[in-house]
């Protein structure tokens, strides 16, 4: 199997006044610490970091900001910078070095995506900005991701009890979600369980891969779980869920909802049963636990679906999710 793409040591930063400027700093200059960044490097980081947060408080509305080791690699860092703001009206001038314009995240931005090793960048006028950065040591080259997810405890909890992971080839990719019963370290045990599972039996087929979480999941609380799988050159979609994972094959007029079962995997279940699609080229397939509303409408978004894996989780993150229950959404791009 390919690489394992999974959540975990995600930090998140309320960005609402200066103070929040330096914690978020401090927080990604520390992590590239731990990986071996120079201090060059780390300089980068700071800078990049203290500039999207700093843009946040003067123009955003509910800034957030998510840094934590690349999923795909534990040599990066990975910032992501996401509100519910004005927006960005004119992005390509915006990306220019000095650009300003009131009521837009324009200030800086150019910089900030200069100085990382990767970034993208999505606004919507009126809706908001996501801008992911990606920072390596070096000459390193950055991850190349058709995979990504998020997941974010409920209020203020430390422990989130929902998950992610993924394998990921050129033949194929294997992605789950797992919603752990109630939120805190209980449920937070559950989904750890879950990835441990999974990275063992990831290459089996969907229904043996979620009988093998399902029983896994005995000595817990027990989870919403979802498996996908992915054969890259047919654009075949296997897929088997148990619980309210949502699942779904999108694409830019619409998408097309993936059948899941009743049940909680760990506690009681139906016969489970793998249900197969085909997935158009360059549509995206998007796994996420009830943390998201199932209301989100990708007309909404215009160009959302050509976005990086982790803007497209972190655009649905912020337009779907509620503060009321841990949530984890997960973005898998068919082709690109």
């Amino acid at each position: 199997m390919g690489q394992m793409i999974r959540s975990g040591n995600e930090e998140w930063v309320r960005v609402e006044d200066t103070s929040a400027i330096g914690v978020a700093r401090r927080v990604a200059v520390a992590l590239a610490g731990v990986f071996g960044f120079g201090e060059h490097d780390r300089e980068r980081v700071a800078i990049a970091v203290s500039e999207a947060a700093s843009n946040l408080v003067k123009h955003a509305v509910e800034g957030m900001m998510l840094i934590r080791p690349h999923p795909q690699t534990a040599a990066a860092v990975e910032v992501l910078a996401l509100d519910k703001g004005p927006g960005i009206a004119d992005l390509s001038r915006a990306l220019h070095d000095g650009y300003s314009t009131a009521g837009t995240l324009g200030i800086g931005l150019g910089g900030i995506t200069r100085m990382a090793s990767t970034h993208d960048v999505y606004s919507v006028p009126g809706r908001g900005t996501v801008v992911s950065m990606c920072f390596t040591a070096g000459d390193r080259p950055p991850p190349v991701s058709r995979v990504s997810g998020l997941s974010r405890p409920i209020g203020e909890e430390s422990v989130c009890g929902d998950a992610f992971a993924c394998f990921d080839t050129a033949e194929a990719a294997v992605a789950m979600v797992c919603d752990g019963l109630g939120h805190g370290e209980l449920a937070a045990d559950a989904s750890r369980r879950a990835v441990r599972a999974f990275r063992e039996h990831g290459d089996l087929p969907p229904v043996p891969l979620l009988e093998r979480l399902h029983h896994a999941l005995i000595a817990s609380r027990g989870a919403a779980v979802a498996v996908v799988r992915l054969e890259r050159a047919s654009g075949l979609v296997r897929f088997a869920g148990l619980g309210n994972i949502s699942g779904w094959i999108v694409h830019p007029e619409g998408r097309q909802g993936l059948i899941s079962l009743p049940g909680i995997a760990g506690q009681y279940s139906r016969t489970l049963r793998e249900y197969q699609y085909t997935a158009p080229p360059h549509s995206v397939i998007v796994l996420h636990s009830d943390g998201l509303s199932e209301r989100w409408d990708i007309a909404a978004f215009p160009g959302l679906t050509g976005r990086s894996p982790a803007v497209v989780a972190a655009t649905l993150l912020r337009e779907a999710g509620t503060r009321r229950d841990d949530a984890c959404v997960l973005a898998l791009k068919v082709a690109s």
